[in-house]
């Protein structure tokens, strides 16, 4: 008897197999990322934090797609190792395949993600701040590390709970260190270097700029680094990888006057979510 094969079968399996073998490595990373913040600081920073990297990098993904961009899916990156990483990840990232087309697309690609990410940041800090409990200074001292207060944190923390008296600090819910967390991330992604996602955003709005402008914050950032030696490992990777923007494949259309507005918005947010000192030992 001779054998058959269905080719109609094949050819409906293999698409199957791969379109697995793309979710796959996402799905499987997520679920790590997922269980080492978990272990590390519980469920409601884990779900908090997980929310917050979602958000933030399908923005990306789904401003990608609009603009018909060739790319992957969010790699979100867990380390559960709290002496080297208090937060339980190194983030995530999704990775573009092909040139952005435009300034127009670098901007929105750009700005998509910290713009969700903030949105989201906002309840996560202010419902957190809520689950706070106030307790005497002193006892903060055995704890692992303080935090530092972006200016818009202080402001959220005097919305959700008011004057902390003299001789009391915050012990902060999982919720609200969540929040900080997304909001610390938010800054860190709106630097207005290299590939950073503020950098995409200067580079589109002051292109002809960015040589030179990278080398200034560079520089400030490592006099910053100086002062406050917690950020370089940051300062390291900025050095490695953040001194060169790509172009667009059109490099000379201008952003409109409502991007461009946008634009001056976003780092106004940056400079209220950034603290030079985000722990204190």
């Amino acid at each position: 008897m001779e054998n058959s094969v269905d080719n109609s079968t094949l050819m409906y399996v293999k698409p199957k197999l791969k379109h697995w073998n793309k979710l796959r490595i996402p799905i499987i990373l997520f679920l790590f990322t997922f269980a080492s913040t978990w272990l590390l600081w519980g469920p409601w920073y884990s779900i908090g934090i997980m929310v917050f990297l979602s958000t933030h990098e399908f923005a990306h993904y789904f401003t990608c797609k609009r603009y018909n961009i060739n790319t992957t899916l969010p790699y979100f990156i867990p380390f559960p190792v709290p002496v080297l990483n208090p937060f339980g990840t190194f983030g995530a990232f999704i990775k573009i395949k092909e040139p952005i087309p435009n300034k127009k697309a670098l901007f929105d690609i750009g700005a998509s993600g910290p713009l969700a990410g903030f949105v989201i940041t906002l309840p996560l800090i202010y419902l957190g701040l809520k689950f706070s409990t106030i307790v005497p200074t002193l006892e903060m001292d055995d704890m692992v590390f303080l935090l530092g207060e972006p200016l818009l944190f202080k402001g959220l923390s005097y919305l959700a709970i008011g004057i902390v008296p003299e001789g009391y600090d915050i012990a902060l819910h999982p919720l609200a260190y969540a929040g900080w967390v997304g909001l610390f991330v938010t800054a860190l992604n709106l630097i207005p270097i290299g590939q950073l996602d503020g950098g995409h955003i200067f580079y589109s709005l002051f292109g002809h700029f960015n040589k030179k402008s990278n080398l200034v914050f560079l520089a400030g950032f490592g006099i910053m680094t100086i002062i406050y030696p917690v950020w370089i490992f940051f300062f390291i990777l900025l050095l490695v990888f953040g001194r060169i923007h790509p172009p667009p494949v059109d490099n000379y259309t201008s952003l409109d006057q409502n991007r461009r507005l946008l634009g001056y918005i976003i780092f106004i947010i940056f400079i209220i979510s950034f603290t030079p000192m985000p722990f204190k030992f």
